[in-house]
């Protein structure tokens, strides 16, 4: 049966159309030959994504990016569409995850399973996220470093700016002076340390002796450590004795007799009484005087010439033996 050239034009052209559009579907990652699931997801962003990138779950790839598109003619938000070939189990509540695949910025999408127990149905939109790329996240590190190297370059500079003004030539010559003032110390350091090294070792049996004499004292502190003991026994006791005596009734006894001690030595001061008269009256003391001298020399003639005041004698003395003499001093 011969075909005719219609028909024969006709069954290329289908098959040209069915091979055209399995093309188109398969450049945009579709599959029309295999079971697929298409979800959906609502970005702020692409990030950088395209047609046909590849959707992976935990590094193995399950589907395509199949579409592209804004939400709606009013939002700037971007709907993704996600073909998914594989029949693994997907959580309702899972994240489509946008992440850099590799250093040269290439963006894949990763399904990252959430909790739920209900599996995500075909249509659903799953939960659009968006992971910073490297670049970002070298940024993201490297603004703080950046930050803090400028602060630091800034303050070196005042730094070697404030150096450069203080260390000046006057300043240069003050610390080479000191310097040599610190040199000159330590050398006299030195001086002293080997005198004081030499007074040592030639006052080395001294030194032994005198830590000789000291750990005696310490043994004998140590023996009689009893009686040491007692002794401060003792004179807690007789604090305890003074603590217990009437002390404020005997300091006011000694305040009395110190004020009356007091009152007689101004009444002799001011000539009252006898004692008085007798320490402030001149007259009185030189007739006193006078009379103490005559007296002593009454005694001393008593003593010279005792026959003139007592006679025992049947004769009476002669009239010159009886005359009175000045003694011979």
């Amino acid at each position: 049966m011969k075909i005719s050239r219609e028909v024969r034009i006709g069954v290329f052209g289908m098959i040209t159309l069915t091979l055209f559009i399995i093309s188109v579907n398969y450049i945009k990652g579709k599959d029309l030959f295999h079971r697929h699931r298409v979800f959906y997801a609502i970005y702020d962003g692409t990030s950088g994504i395209q047609d046909a990138a590849p959707i992976s779950l935990n590094g193995l790839n399950i589907g395509k990016v199949t579409d592209l598109g804004f939400l709606n003619d009013t939002s700037s938000k971007i709907l993704m569409e996600l073909t998914i070939y594989d029949p693994v189990f997907i959580p309702s509540n899972s994240v489509a995850r946008i992440f850099s695949l590799d250093l040269l910025g290439t963006k894949n999408v990763e399904i990252v399973f959430g909790d739920s127990k209900i599996p995500a149905e075909d249509g659903d939109t799953l939960t659009g996220g968006s992971q910073m790329s490297l670049s970002e996240e070298v940024n993201k590190q490297v603004a703080p470093i950046k930050a803090k190297a400028e602060n630091l370059l800034s303050s070196l500079d005042t730094m070697v700016t404030v150096l450069h003004s203080v260390f000046n030539s006057e300043t240069r010559k003050s610390i080479n002076s000191s310097f040599i003032s610190i040199r000159t110390t330590l050398s006299n350091l030195e001086n002293t340390t080997y005198n004081m090294d030499t007074l040592v070792y030639g006052q080395r049996k001294r030194l032994e002796r005198i830590m000789f004499n000291i750990e005696s004292i310490t043994e004998n502190f140590r023996e009689n450590d009893e009686a040491i003991t007692n002794i401060l026994s003792n004179f807690s006791l007789i604090s305890d004795t003074l603590a217990k005596a009437n002390l404020a009734g005997t300091l006011s006894n000694v305040n009395s007799v110190l004020s009356r001690v007091d009152a007689i030595t101004t009444k002799i001061d001011n000539g009252t009484g006898s004692v008085g008269l007798l320490v402030n009256d001149n007259a009185l003391y030189n007739n006193l005087n006078k009379s103490a001298a005559q007296l002593n020399a009454l005694i001393e003639d008593l003593k010279l010439n005792p026959y003139r005041y007592v006679n025992f004698s049947i004769f009476p003395p002669s009239k010159k033996r009886m005359e009175y003499a000045e003694p011979v001093k």
